[in-house]
């Protein structure tokens, strides 16, 4: 291109921050800003702005902050900043075809997979709940389907055992946006190929994570439930019930031993942790928080209730 493009971004979380830095230092005209509008947040419930409406107000930024692009108003406010290309990351809004139309480039997305596999609102979550052992980044130009459209670029990346929801987030926040900035690179020096479709094979859906998956159900293998620990850290949070309370768990790991004893049964309580049965071996509870409470160590917990470690032993979870 010989001029510079004009550039609406859409975002708004934490995850689309890294790719709206990426937008302004492309040398693109980033000329609005498109995030949801503010929402109560914190104890106070008071109004706050999002991320992405931060970052967007600290570089000097316009932002637009509509309930929908459904009206015709919406849909002509958008295109009186005559856009050439617009960029939506983690948005949190479906467009439809009439406004994906609008920009002369089209619409671009980064999204957190290596699509087909987990289109969709959790693909992080998701992969780590199937143990992935890898995943990645895709920049793909938009259509009307869910995470249906042609990728231009891609990064991939290994999922660590120990890898959590929060940790692989920011891992694929910072990855998105190396891979955004490229293709803005190449697409201002006129060396962008044009986009491969997806395969019509592989195709996982990442549904919206539910706080009612968050249970731990001790009749599964020890390895789903680190993997649910893990994926659901920093939110929803797994959980299950012990000594008539709720606990969250936020750490936990598989142990090599074998037990007979029934799914959900404490096989054992102490300074290493707490291990309970499951369906195909045991899993040890290393850090939990009560309601209420802060996160602490089992170790912690058991140290503050001295009682507590031999009444728990044969208890069902």
């Amino acid at each position: 291109m010989t001029s510079r493009p004009r550039l609406v971004f859409a975002g708004t979380p934490e995850f689309a921050v890294p790719a709206l830095r990426a937008c302004v230092q492309s040398g693109c005209d980033v000329v609005a800003v498109y995030s949801q509008p503010d929402r109560p947040a914190g104890r106070g419930r008071k109004l706050t702005a999002s991320p992405v409406k931060q970052a967007a107000i600290a570089a000097g930024i316009e932002v637009r902050q509509p309930e929908s692009l459904r009206s015709v108003d919406a849909r002509n406010e958008l295109a009186a900043y005559a856009p050439d290309l617009l960029v939506v990351v983690a948005y949190g809004l479906i467009l439809s075809r009439s406004v994906l139309a609008i920009p002369r480039l089209g619409c671009w997305n980064v999204h957190a997979s290596l699509l087909p596999r987990w289109r969709g609102a959790a693909p992080i979550q998701r992969a780590i709940l199937a143990g992935d052992r890898q995943t990645g980044v895709g920049l793909m130009r938009m259509e009307a389907g869910l995470d249906t459209g042609p990728v231009f670029l891609e990064r991939r990346t290994p999922i660590r055992s120990d890898e959590t929801g929060g940790s692989l987030h920011d891992r694929l926040s910072v990855l998105g946006a190396e891979v955004l900035g490229e293709g803005l690179r190449q697409l201002i020096a006129g060396e962008l190929a044009e986009p491969i479709a997806q395969s019509d094979r592989g195709v996982e859906y990442a549904h919206k994570l539910d706080k009612a998956e968050a249970k731990l159900d001790w009749n599964t293998p020890a390895i789903s439930l680190q993997r649910k620990v893990r994926a659901f850290d920093p939110w929803p949070v797994a959980e299950t019930r012990l000594a008539g309370e709720r606990l969250r768990i936020w750490s936990a790991q598989v142990m090599e031993e074998a037990t007979s004893l029934a799914p959900g049964t404490v096989v054992k309580a102490g300074v290493d942790g707490l291990d309970i049965a499951t369906s195909d071996g045991i899993l040890r509870i290393l850090e939990i928080q009560r309601d209420g409470g802060r996160r602490m160590t089992v170790r912690d917990w058991l140290n503050a209730r001295p009682a507590l470690a031999d009444s728990l032993l044969g208890e069902q979870a």
